[in-house]
């Protein structure tokens, strides 16, 4: 009985863990949803983090359960996954997290989960405990959702300049001030779809590993999609201030034309890869929109300097939270 009952809080602990994780997801990747529609005066904060709040939860009406299905039965080979790769996996990631937003770098969540369960997983079994299938696909995308971030929100910025180039600027202004109300919630729909179906994954991970749940069922249980969906709303209520700037001005100037063009190019990424069942960095995408913006008016509207560090924060993301959760994978072995 004891045994059995400190199984269970082992797991209630490490659930309370990945909630905390999706928590400081939204909280983390806050920016991304509200950067441009502040910077551009369209919201002031308050509104905006209430705004994205309300959206990253009503995605848990919208998207199937595709991108939890990948992390939760694609990322690592059947009977691998345990209470300690889950506990490393999570330490991993956040420990990346706080570091990063200390900081103010936008970096990608998705990614660093990614990178925790990797390393956890390769401390206990080694590489060929992984499905590189699910584990290249979400690779490719570290360069894909930018590229296509980019491509898309600089259509939209050339398509946009051509429809309306015989109006007054200040008339352009006063409908994309409005437009962009569209283009912010769709992305936060696509943030909350994408990024809290992570969480979910890890949890069903989980508890299929610890026998709370069968390896058959198609779907985890009710209160976990709940809960994770209610997490991250949370985190971005609170809001991840500190990266907002960077996100926000730093980039890039914006108008609320561009920051339509920004999102609504993000959002459409999203929901593509979310369709795919594919995590990816909803910080990797909005970053690629806002530069692809950016250059449709000049190469020099850029900031690059700022644009380059950010992706060096990307290329360190997934083998900096691997060593820790590996660290912590050796950590949590020796202590249970």
């Amino acid at each position: 009985m004891e045994t059995a009952q400190t199984a269970f809080w082992v797991v209630a602990l490490l659930v309370a863990l990945a909630l905390l994780f999706d928590f400081m997801n939204g909280f983390h990747d806050a920016a991304n949803s509200i950067a441009t529609v502040v910077s551009t005066g369209v919201l002031k904060p308050g509104q905006a983090v209430l705004f994205a709040a309300f959206f990253n939860f009503v995605a848990i009406f919208i998207f199937h359960l595709s991108v939890a299905a990948t992390v939760g039965k694609g990322i690592v080979q059947p009977g691998i996954v345990d209470t300690h790769v889950v506990f490393g996996a999570l330490v991993g990631a956040v420990t990346w997290n706080i570091i990063t937003w200390y900081y103010g770098i936008p970096s990608s969540s998705s990614h660093a989960l990614i990178g925790g369960i990797s390393g956890a997983v390769i401390a206990k079994a080694g590489t060929s405990a992984l499905v590189s299938a699910g584990i290249l696909k979400t690779v490719a995308f570290i360069f894909v959702s930018p590229l296509l971030g980019f491509t898309l929100g600089s259509l939209m910025m050339v398509a946009v300049a051509w429809i309306f180039r015989s109006f007054r600027p200040s008339r352009v202004d006063k409908w994309f001030r409005r437009l962009q109300l569209v283009s912010a919630g769709a992305y936060s729909l696509g943030h909350g779809g994408n990024d809290a179906q992570k969480t979910i994954g890890i949890i069903w991970m989980l508890l299929v590993a610890t026998g709370y749940v069968s390896a058959t069922d198609t779907s985890p249980p009710s209160w976990t999609i709940v809960c994770c969906y209610m997490a991250i709303g949370l985190g971005t209520l609170f809001g991840g201030w500190r990266i907002v700037k960077t996100m926000g001005q730093k980039i890039t100037k914006l108008k609320p034309v561009g920051g339509f063009c920004a999102e609504t190019g993000g959002a459409m990424t999203l929901f593509l890869a979310t369709a795919l069942g594919i995590p990816v960095s909803t910080t990797h995408t909005i970053t690629g929109a806002i530069v692809g913006v950016g250059s449709t008016q000049r190469a020099s509207a850029v900031r690059w300097g700022v644009a380059g560090g950010i992706v060096w924060a990307w290329i360190l993301t997934i083998p900096a939270s691997a060593f820790v959760a590996g660290v912590a994978y050796w950590v949590s072995m020796a202590l249970y």
